[in-house]
């Protein structure tokens, strides 16, 4: 394949059914399959790149990437794409079949996209966690359209715009910074509705708080290098208690979750008054 108009970037680390359920979904897109390549950008994974060739078979490319981070893995497989336009996808996610189409679509020179996140549900019950995820977890809507920015597990880029903004960073938050510089140096950030991908909860309450305890660090960081960053985030701190009035309603009316409401609930309340005084230490300079 000498040039292809469409490249996939995946992102991996040691989850080879993750990474298998990912690239079956977009082998089923309703997009022409000699259009796009897939190429996946593995995190030198403890199971080793044979296992992850064995799983992208004919599927994808993989490029090894040394340095360690979701954000260099992607630097790196971009580096080695061949098409015009980079579709960046996470490995644990499942794109709906109208996703390459709408995302390059809605893409054109100094506009990039972000497209529309769901929560995949999980079979049989769910605990306090995954409801949690379910409800509040990848509003990329809002994300785009009031604060600018795309997570990066949905992001659709021309690649010559993807080179002059500069490759992913690391030890920030990674999808919001990149998309702050791109808006900076003049690119327009657009959301695709139609470019929808599933993206699985966290299992639990370790997860989940690992989860927070990384975009925590990531954010304050960000937060740092703009003016005022640490008095801001300090006043952030303090206001998340108030937060759960604003949310706890959505827990009580939401049908989805039926069965684990006191347990979202408890998870809300507990992830607030955590985020809160993670914040008001990492203002005071401690690490969290």
């Amino acid at each position: 394949m000498a040039s292809v108009p469409v490249t996939v970037i995946v992102p991996h680390y040691n989850d080879l059914a993750g990474l298998d359920r990912c690239l079956g979904a977009l082998e089923a897109q309703n997009f022409p399959r000699d259009r796009f390549e897939i190429v996946v950008g593995d995190n030198a994974s403890p199971c080793g790149i044979a296992e992850v060739e064995r799983i992208a078979g004919g599927r994808a490319r993989v490029v090894l990437v040394t340095e360690k981070g979701a954000g260099p893995a992607r630097n790196g497989a971009a580096a080695q794409a061949k098409g015009e336009i980079l579709a960046f996808i996470d490995s644990d996610c499942v794109a709906e079949p109208g996703w390459l189409a709408a995302g390059v679509a809605a893409v054109s020179p100094g506009r990039f996209v972000g497209g529309r996140m769901f929560v995949l549900r999980p079979e049989g019950k769910i605990n306090g966690a995954q409801a949690y995820e379910l409800l509040f977890a990848f509003d990329n809507e809002a994300y785009v359209r009031d604060k600018r920015f795309t997570v990066t597990a949905n992001l659709f880029v021309r690649k010559d715009d993807f080179e002059r903004v500069g490759p992913f960073r690391t030890g920030v938050s990674e999808d919001m910074e990149w998309c702050h510089r791109a808006i900076a140096q003049g690119l327009s950030i657009e959301y695709a509705q139609g470019a929808a991908v599933g993206h699985p909860p966290r299992d639990d309450w370790r997860a989940l708080l690992s989860k927070t305890r990384r975009m925590e660090s990531e954010l304050f960081q960000f937060a740092l290098e703009r003016p005022n960053g640490r008095v801001k985030w300090l006043v952030r701190s303090l206001l998340m208690p108030g937060m759960i009035a604003t949310q706890a309603p959505r827990i009580v009316r939401a049908p989805e979750i039926r069965g684990a409401r006191l347990a979202t609930l408890a998870t809300l309340i507990r992830l607030r008054l955590w985020r809160a005084g993670a914040g008001l230490r990492q203002s005071l300079g401690f690490r969290l």
